[in-house]
């Protein structure tokens, strides 16, 4: 993103960054929020069960984002211990993709919805890039996340659907080498193999599935 700043394009910045701290934003009031929902109200406690993204940005993530392209918000805290159902780390771990879906799918299908009601404005390039792109990126951080590596959500859904022992060696080595792994991944990104390249492809091949109008 930071070459769009050498190149002149602050506007096309500005609309970025901000789709970008909504779609963060979002995504981790999912979590506090079903968290809440089955017993726990750490998170409610720490001022994230919010939409205000000052509770949710973390501040080097979001200097990430501009830098190279890819950062974090802050984790949402929970206690396990206060969750009053056997499914509900699963079902928590699930709330911020499922936001990200829920955003993806209500704001491409509002902007289509007005675009073809006539509404003024969103015709221009400007709203149509933000809206698209803002569906976009909500796509690849729902499929981002889901990956089953590190501390990303995915690592917490996976051994649901796995048998017991499968679940528990999962586990024991996605805390050894998930964070190494995942870390590798980004790096070699970085480095021109396109990993993200072909997740991001993926995110644009949903989105007909999620128009409406």
């Amino acid at each position: 993103m930071i070459q769009l700043l050498h190149q002149g394009q602050y506007a096309l910045f500005i609309l970025i960054l901000i789709a970008l701290v909504i779609s963060l934003s979002f995504h981790e009031f999912g979590h506090a929020f079903v968290a809440k929902r089955f017993g726990d109200d750490t998170a409610e406690r720490a001022g994230r069960l919010t939409l205000n993204p000052i509770a949710h940005i973390d501040p080097m993530g979001l200097l990430m984002v501009v830098l190279v392209g890819f950062g974090y918000a802050k984790p949402v805290p929970t206690n396990p211990r206060n969750f009053n159902s056997r499914w509900a780390d699963l079902l928590v771990s699930a709330a911020g993709p499922a936001m990200n879906l829920l955003l993806a799918v209500a704001v491409i299908n509002i902007y289509l919805l007005g675009s073809r009601m006539g509404w003024s404005g969103l015709a221009d390039p400007g709203p149509r890039f933000f809206f698209v792109f803002l569906a976009q990126i909500n796509l690849l951080l729902m499929v981002f996340n889901l990956i089953p590596l590190g501390a990303l959500d995915g690592h917490y859904i996976l051994p649901y659907f796995l048998p017991r022992r499968m679940a528990r060696q999962y586990r024991e080595l996605n805390a050894r080498y998930g964070n190494i792994l995942l870390l590798g991944l980004v790096m070699l990104s970085i480095l021109g193999l396109p990993i993200f390249q072909n997740i991001l492809a993926i995110s644009r091949a949903l989105l007909p599935y999620i128009t409406f109008f």
